[in-house]
């Protein structure tokens, strides 16, 4: 198959698997989304979403949310890991929201990077899930994917969206790259990987990776 080909196939594949995208990370607004995804760094989305309601009971709001003591985020927040950090993130992003935003996020990324404990890949989920700017975020999910379909090197998350923006129409980038994260967790993990379930990468997967695959489990 040439890389055009594969790259159809994914696209028709996805499409036909995930008809409906649900949103990983439950959010009621932009903010809400934003410390949502700010809060899944290094943790699950599972874990996550029995948090936010703990916490956006408190505040769902950046002018409730500054309401709060850092201490108080922290203690809510500290079961999805890093809550140090992510205390004073959520704690000092709402300020800047409130004195530089009117209290709004904005949607672009030198805003949102400029804000505390937000990176790349947040500012991308939020420009895409919240306001439907075409962006791709790549998380683990999505790297280890690309990197076993052969659309990527591998070495580093930059290049690995760099590539798929190369490969995939714009106009595809908001659900794809959350179809690839619902097909990564269902039929491509990292751990207990069995490539019969995995139709795509048992296809056009990078030759070296079904070898590998091969040779470990023979």
């Amino acid at each position: 198959m040439t890389k055009k080909e594969k790259v159809d196939y994914v696209l028709r594949t996805l499409n036909e698997l995930y008809p409906e995208i649900p949103i990983p990370l439950d959010h009621s607004d932009p903010y809400t989304l934003l410390i949502a995804v700010l809060l899944s760094a290094q943790s699950t989305d599972v874990r996550v979403n029995k948090i936010t309601p703990l916490l956006f009971a408190r505040a769902k709001t950046p002018a409730e949310m500054v309401q709060l003591t850092v201490e108080e985020i922290r203690d809510i927040i500290r079961p999805v890991g890093l809550s140090p950090m992510k205390s004073k993130g959520i704690h000092g992003l709402s300020h800047i929201l409130l004195d530089k935003h009117n209290g709004q996020v904005p949607k672009t990324y030198e805003e949102l990077e400029a804000l505390p404990a937000v990176g790349h890949k947040t500012a991308a989920v939020v420009m895409a899930q919240a306001f439907g700017i075409p962006t791709f975020p790549v998380d683990t999910h999505i790297h280890r994917l690309m990197y076993r379909w052969g659309f990527t090197n591998g070495k580093n998350v930059v290049q690995t969206e760099k590539d798929a923006k190369r490969l995939f129409p714009e106009e595809t980038w908001n659900d794809l790259h959350l179809q690839i994260i619902w097909y990564g967790r269902e039929y491509s993990p990292a751990r207990g990987w069995k490539l019969d379930e995995d139709i795509i990468t048992k296809k056009i997967g990078r030759k070296t990776v079904l070898a590998e695959y091969y040779k470990k489990k023979n």
